[in-house]
């Protein structure tokens, strides 16, 4: 294969992807409009962040929702544009255009629920939750106040979660007036589910995570979490920072359900072994699959 040809094809795949992604930003729009339209809206529930603001000035001014969802995110993705770059600031806006024009389309659909709180908020948190989990995966956003509290993390002694929790007390307050307190609290809910909705999306149910041991019996720890598990390990070489004696640290990197099952064998061979755990959000390369066990 000539090398034009092949440059040919990696453009045309890479073309691909970015086709494929926008697509899948624009259909988690249309999934969070849906949401917003046929359970939210029709009960007097708002969202947080710009979404929730948005929902807000429609019910005052009478503006329709999809034209201040652009608006109010236009600052927003410039600041996307300026610090997190440009792929993201032009699939944020195809993700805010698609959610803007789906609240339009969807406006005539009857409300799927209504009257029982609960079910409201759970499947409406829900639905907005998978909609934007699906645009962030594919490198879009479809609210802004996120990018906001990660740019002011960076100027204020603060995290990011914390700034997105306040920065939200203010959307909530807001939709107190507008809808009472039982409507800011049941937004409250509705955001808290999406956002551990958009946080399964994003990283899928299973994710993995990574165990580092530091056991006296090294050796055996490997072989039996290869034999047990079908994982294999790595070792590194620390050193006691009291003791200056060396040890060998066991890095290990398993799938959620196999979590027990490490422990198990650590607490076997080694009950005082020490051990710290990270979550990982992406595993790519390497050896990670997993080897047949009998």
């Amino acid at each position: 294969m000539s090398t034009t040809s092949t440059t040919t094809k990696k453009r045309r795949t890479i073309r691909l992807k970015k086709v494929s992604r926008a697509l899948a930003v624009m259909i988690g729009a249309f999934i969070a409009a849906y949401g917003l339209e046929t359970v939210l809206i029709p009960n007097n529930v708002s969202d947080g962040g710009v979404t929730g603001l948005s929902i807000v000035g429609s019910q005052l001014s009478g503006l329709p929702l999809g034209l201040l969802i652009v608006v109010i995110n236009i600052p927003f993705v410039f600041l996307g544009y300026k610090q997190i770059g440009k792929s993201f600031a032009i699939y944020s806006m195809i993700g805010i255009a698609s959610l803007a024009i789906g609240t339009r389309l969807m406006r005539p659909l009857p409300a799927i629920i209504q009257g029982d709180t609960m079910i409201i908020t759970v499947v409406g948190g829900i639905i907005i939750g998978f909609g934007m989990g699906l645009a962030l995966r594919n490198g879009g956003a479809l609210d802004g106040i996120d990018m906001l509290a990660v740019l002011l993390s960076r100027k204020l002694p603060f995290g990011s979660s914390d700034l997105i929790l306040f920065l939200n007390m203010f959307v909530f307050i807001i939709v107190a007036i507008v809808f009472g307190l039982q409507g800011a609290i049941l937004s409250a809910i509705v955001y808290f589910i999406a956002s551990k909705v958009i946080h399964i999306v994003e990283e899928g149910l299973s994710g993995s995570k990574t165990f580092k041991i530091i056991t006296d019996q090294p050796e055996l720890m490997v072989e039996t979490i290869r034999d047990r598990l079908g994982r294999s390990a790595t070792y590194n070489l620390v050193e006691g920072g009291y003791s200056n004696e060396q040890f060998k640290e066991i890095t290990c990197v398993i799938n959620r359900l196999e979590d027990s099952k490490i422990k198990e064998i650590i607490y076997e061979i080694d009950k005082h072994a020490f051990v710290t755990v990270y979550d990982v959000s992406e595993v790519r390369g390497g050896n990670f699959k997993k080897r047949n066990i009998h």
